[in-house]
This record gives C-alpha cells, sequence and structure tokens, in this order.
C-alpha cells in the first residue's frame, strides 16, 4: 500500500498498523513547506519529504484589496507548485492522495487530479476550509470532523462526505492524573480542590495569559491552576506571582512548555482554558473535558471561533469571544469550577462529540478510496 499525502496528521500509524495485520507495507511522501512544522516532523517520523512552491492568498472582504503585490506574487507561485506536485506524484504513484487543507493541499491535490489518483480530503474545522472547497469536487472522499459539516457542504459533494472526527495522538487517551503529580511535583495542590489547565498553545498567548495573571488570586481560592505559557512568558508571569498570599503559591504551577506529561496533565485537569484549534478540540472532546475557549480571533475564516460556538451551542464547552477580561473569564470558568454537576454534565456534552475512533474511521477512508470503492 501506498500513500501521497499533501498533509498526514496522525492516521498514518493506524493505516501502518492495518495493513501490518494484513502482512502489506506502507509509504508515505510527505507534500510541504521547507518552512512549515511538516519540514521538521515528517524526516523525524521517518517519512519521506517533499517540498513544492506554494502560494497563500490573504482574503479581504475589498476585491481591490485582493490584488495586493504579496497576493499577486503568490497567486504565479501556484502554477510552479502544481507542476512540482505534479511530477512528484507521477513518480511516487499513490494509491491515495490525503490532504488536510491549508495553501500547500491545493497543488498536491491539483496533482492527485491530473494524475487519475484517487483523492481524501480531510476537514479538521466545522466549516471547510478555502483549499478544500475549491478541491471538493475532484476528491472520491471527503473525511469531516463534525455531523454539523455536512449541511454545509455544496450539494453536489454531500454524497462523497463521511464523518470520521478529527485524529488525536493515541498517547493523549493514556494518560494518569498521579503520574502528573509526581513528574510537576505538585505537592502544594489541595487535592480536594478542582484542577484548571491553562494553554495557549506552544508560544502562550498574551491574551489568555494576561487574563489568568489578574483573575489568579480568585481563581486559586477555588481551584488548582497549571498554566502552561510560553517559554517567553514565564519571567513575568512568575515575578507577578510572586504577591500571591503564601497559602494560594502552592496551588500555582507555572511552566513555559509541557512536554511528554501533557496526555497525564490533561486527565488531572478538571476544567481547560485554551484557544480552539482543531487539533485542542479533538483532544479534549475525545477525553470528555469541560473546556472554556478563547479562539484566536486571526485564524484563517475565523475557524477557530466557529469550532468553539459549536460546541458551545452543544453545551460542550464556553466560547469566550472578543475581549477576554477578567470579570468575563470569572464568569466563564467560575460555575465550573464550583459546581459539580455542571461540570460532569459539559464533560459528558464534550464527550458526546469526541470521536476519539476518529484515525482508525480515517483509515477506512483511505482504505476505500485507494481500492475504488
Amino acid at each position: 500500500m501506498v500513500l501521497g499525502a499533501a498533509l498526514v496528521t496522525g492516521p498514518d500509524e493506524a493505516l501502518q498498523a492495518r495493513l501490518a495485520a494484513d502482512r502489506r507495507t506502507l509509504d508515505v511522501l510527505w507534500i510541504g513547506t521547507p518552512d512549515g512544522l511538516e519540514a521538521r516532523v515528517a524526516p523525524a517520523e521517518g517519512i519521506t519529504f517533499k517540498t513544492v512552491a506554494t502560494g497563500k492568498i490573504r482574503r479581504s472582504a475589498n476585491p481591490l484589496e485582493m490584488v495586493s503585490p504579496a497576493n499577486v506574487k503568490d497567486m504565479v507561485r501556484v502554477p510552479l507548485g502544481v507542476a512540482q506536485a505534479r511530477k512528484i506524484v507521477s513518480d511516487f504513484r499513490p494509491n491515495v492522495v490525503l490532504a488536510t487543507g491549508g495553501y500547500v493541499a491545493v497543488p498536491a491535490g491539483l496533482a492527485a487530479r491530473m494524475c487519475k489518483r484517487p483523492l481524501v480530503l480531510h476537514e479538521q474545522t466545522v466549516r471547510l476550509g478555502l483549499a478544500n472547497r475549491k478541491l471538493a469536487g475532484s476528491a472520491a472522499r471527503i473525511a469531516v470532523s463534525s455531523g454539523s459539516t455536512l449541511p454545509l457542504l455544496p450539494e453536489a459533494v454531500r454524497s462523497a462526505a463521511v464523518v470520521t472526527g478529527n485524529p488525536v495522538r493515541p498517547e493523549i487517551l493514556t494518560g494518569h492524573a498521579e503520574k502528573a503529580v509526581a513528574a510537576l511535583e505538585l505537592v502544594g495542590f489541595d487535592r480536594r480542590l478542582p484542577t484548571l489547565y491553562v494553554t495557549g498553545g506552544a508560544q502562550g498567548a498574551q491574551q489568555i495569559n494576561n487574563a489568568i495573571r489578574d483573575a489568579l488570586p480568585w481563581l486559586l481560592e477555588r481551584a488548582n491552576v497549571v498554566h502552561q505559557c510560553g517559554p517567553a512568558n514565564v519571567e513575568a508571569l512568575r515575578a507577578s506571582a510572586s504577591a500571591l498570599p503564601p497559602h494560594l503559591t502552592g496551588r500555582y504551577y507555572l511552566t513555559g512548555f509541557v512536554g511528554p506529561e501533557l496526555p497525564d496533565v490533561l486527565t488531572l485537569a478538571d476544567v481547560v482554558v485554551s484557544r480552539s484549534g482543531a487539533g485542542t478540540l479533538a483532544e479534549l472532546t475525545a477525553l470528555g473535558k469541560p473546556a472554556v475557549f478563547v479562539p484566536l480571533a486571526s485564524s484563517a475564516g475565523n475557524e477557530q471561533a466557529h469550532n468553539a460556538k459549536h460546541l458551545e451551542d452543544a453545551g460542550a464547552a464556553v466560547a469566550l469571544t472578543g475581549e477576554v477580561t477578567t470579570a468575563r473569564l470569572q464568569d466563564a470558568v467560575g460555575p465550573l469550577l464550583t459546581d459539580p454537576a455542571r461540570r460532569a454534565e459539559m464533560a459528558d456534552a464534550a464527550r458526546a462529540h469526541g470521536r476519539p475512533d476518529a484515525a482508525d474511521r480515517l483509515v477506512d477512508v483511505l482504505l476505500s478510496a485507494a481500492s475504488g470503492g
């Protein structure tokens, strides 16, 4: 079995395991950009990696602003990227091409059509992104992360769509709370209180950090807090936390980055405050974690706000959009920290939206497309 991938997000391990059970092998090629995260991730995982030229279209409500020098320059790069991708796909001869959106997916997706190779799209967010919308008509199958995406698809392609969920790293589902307590040496935590995990992603999020900093004394009266703030923000937040009353300091754990212990930290957490990217939503719903989402306002197509609102409407999260003040954060987090029944209800709703078997579901789609099914 051969897989050509515009972007691989986790199903390769599940696919490899499935094929190994049938005594077949998997060959993966990853098409990406030289300066993207994939340029580091793919080689580290032993995956062949090829780059193509890409063009990012900067969208605007004003058509005249679309014809900017940067857009014109990038649009010129798209045909070059398609030609490069076509050669890569032609030489590699994949049984199936998987694209998960983003501007790098367009050349690979078009190359799949030119080389008459089945194309599977995977949409991680609630609404189909621009790249996947452009490729939808060429796709053999369209895997979506949420059932609410189906009615948003163009009617002509709905028959090709299937709900798989968004794959999560298998280790996320195997955490142990006590391992987090031991690894982080959380000796000052009051285990009678719930634990709040705050994260703004690997680099932290100033908007979240500031709100947590200002609400910290109030929060620590009600919960233990593990705060992943980004490496550049540790010293300033530590200086601010030095003014905490002595009886509260042991309940606050501040770190720039959470590494291998993340599955254990997530298991320990009773409530999470975070951005609302597709990967984060997939992990938290698979674990059934009540969450307060602070969407990144600059995300493409405002997708993070749509993701968060989708779960809020289902009672599975709180979406904190717009200006994030201390008062608004307290109003959002407070009921979840002080009311175990409300917390449990939201956890059940989140779990109902989670798909811990998403990788296996996506493998089913890939194998079906590869066999012409």
